[in-house]
């Protein structure tokens, strides 16, 4: 019964890799699609997002029937609870994506009131906390998910610059008040990624010390 439970476990955190994995991807895709103005591939995320929703739903069913069937306990306990937790963050990660493609199919092929240098920076880092954050609960690493945090604090210090650009610009133009809020919008949607990253930071060390903490 044990080397079926471990083996079950295994297969749920392999899940969970791939979910994460295509977290990143739609990340990745969404600021593409605003960068390159790309209406299509704008549209592509809508359905990589559905693909991650249907992936939420199979890994929260199977831990479910882990917990109905196999009654862990204790640390074996907290690392299910901590899958279902992780498996929500990723979602809503998928949901800021989504909502970043909105706005680009809002923007369309408006000519940016400013070179899109730092958004591209944001979503990038973001992309490297989903993977650190899941790297750190794989190998059960504390130190790792601490990290997270640092990388966090980056991810507000860039979205403080890009707002203070914006409002700045909206401030000098008027003109400029619709795209300068949509990008300010864009910001946010990234920043909030990076905090279900941090959730999943969080989620690892409580899984491991059974104690609940903020690191940021």
């Amino acid at each position: 019964m044990r080397n079926q439970f471990i083996a079950q476990l295994d297969e749920l955190n392999i899940k969970l890799l791939k979910m994460g994995a295509m977290v990143q991807e739609i990340i990745e895709a969404a600021t593409r699609a605003l960068t390159a103005q790309d209406i299509g591939l704008a549209k592509q995320v809508y359905i990589m997002d559905d693909k991650i929703d249907e992936l939420e739903l199979e890994i929260e069913t199977e831990c479910m029937k882990l917990i109905a069937l196999q009654q862990p306990m204790a640390k074996d306990l907290r690392v299910i609870g901590s899958i279902l937790k992780i498996i929500t963050d990723l979602e809503r990660m998928g949901d800021h994506a989504v909502n970043i493609a909105k706005v680009t199919l809002e923007i369309g092929d408006e000519p940016f009131i400013k070179p899109l240098i730092d958004i591209p920076r944001m979503a990038k880092l973001t992309q490297d906390m989903v993977n650190k954050s899941l790297d750190a609960f794989v190998k059960s690493d504390i130190a790792l998910a601490m990290e997270v945090a640092k990388d966090d604090d980056e991810v507000d210090l860039i979205y403080e610059k890009i707002y203070t650009e914006l409002i700045n610009k909206m401030i000098d133009n008027r003109q400029l008040v619709k795209q300068a809020t949509n990008l300010i919008f864009i910001g946010r949607f990234l920043e909030r990624i990076a905090d279900h990253a941090t959730n999943i930071g969080e989620r690892v060390i409580y899984m491991v010390t059974g104690e609940l903490q903020q690191i940021n």
